[in-house]
């Protein structure tokens, strides 16, 4: 039985510290049960995770990208935006039937503001200048 070593895995993957963090991630994911690739040959997880990399029998990118997915807590969704031609005829339809159907809510519509009326606005916030009065 060949030993597997770092510098049989170098050439898959660049970076050692990488090698270890995945070679780690695949060796914990065979200790929760996913099957292996090569034969084990009475090695422990981490010499089969090494040896699964040096043979190429998985792919580094592949592990990275689901090393990368174990350790996120929050995963964005990128969904489409809706059309505004759409939301417009969604809110027209939605109009209609409120007055057929006495039952449902109404819709909730919100004031626009300019700019310049967003400007004047916030220069009402601002703190009066000091004065040596005080």
């Amino acid at each position: 039985m060949a030993r597997v070593t770092v510098e049989d895995c170098i050439d898959k993957v660049d970076n050692r510290f990488e090698l270890v963090l995945l070679a780690s991630h695949r060796a914990r994911l065979i200790s929760q049960g996913a099957a292996i690739t090569i034969d084990r040959d009475n090695d422990k997880n981490p010499v089969v995770a090494l040896r699964e990399i040096a043979d190429e029998t998985l792919s580094p990118d592949d592990l990275k990208e689901d090393l990368i997915h174990s350790l996120q807590k929050h995963v964005e969704v990128d969904e489409p935006e809706p059309d505004p031609a759409s939301l417009a005829a969604d809110s027209a339809s939605t109009t209609a039937t409120a007055d057929e159907d006495e039952d449902q809510p109404e819709t909730i519509t919100f004031d626009r503001m300019s700019e310049e009326e967003l400007l004047a606005g916030i220069e009402g916030l601002v703190p009066p200048e000091k004065s040596d009065d005080y």
